[in-house]
């Protein structure tokens, strides 16, 4: 069997365990496992196959390490609209305690509230920032 078709065989290896791990770098590996082949396939040298290797396996880790870099930082699941449903949601405080927690009415039955770093505590309406556990963290609408 020709090189070429090893270099292949090994990129297909390679991209199997890719969807198996889901890491992206694994991907690159294998890509540069397929453009190694693809200059075995032209005739190249033994040398040029592996710098080909090297050179698209490297280029595209640098590229994967900047595309992550550049990507926004997830929210805490806690303040993520995606992951709770409450958070954004109006509730109403009658009255606060003197460490800055209050009981509210929501969703049927009454919760645990705080305020959220920097909110004054003042009666009124109130919105959901985030969900610590069982409690509701609120800030001034």
């Amino acid at each position: 069997m020709a090189i070429q078709y090893w270099w292949w065989v090994l990129a297909l290896g390679i991209g199997i365990l890719e969807l198996l791990s889901g890491t992206v770098y694994l991907l690159v590996l294998a890509t540069g496992c397929a453009a190694a082949g693809a200059v075995a396939a032209f005739g190249g040298a033994a040398w040029a196959q592996f710098t080909t290797a090297a050179a698209v396996s490297l280029a595209g880790a640098a590229w994967a390490r900047r595309a992550r870099a550049g990507a926004p930082a997830p929210q805490p699941a806690g303040r993520n609209p995606d992951v709770v449903a409450d958070v954004g949601e109006r509730v109403r405080v009658a009255a606060w305690d003197a460490d800055g927690r209050a009981r509210v009415q929501y969703r049927g039955t009454q919760w645990t509230a705080e305020l959220a770093p920097g909110e004054a505590a003042e009666p009124g309406e109130y919105r959901i920032r985030e969900m610590a556990g069982n409690r509701l963290i609120l800030a001034r609408t």
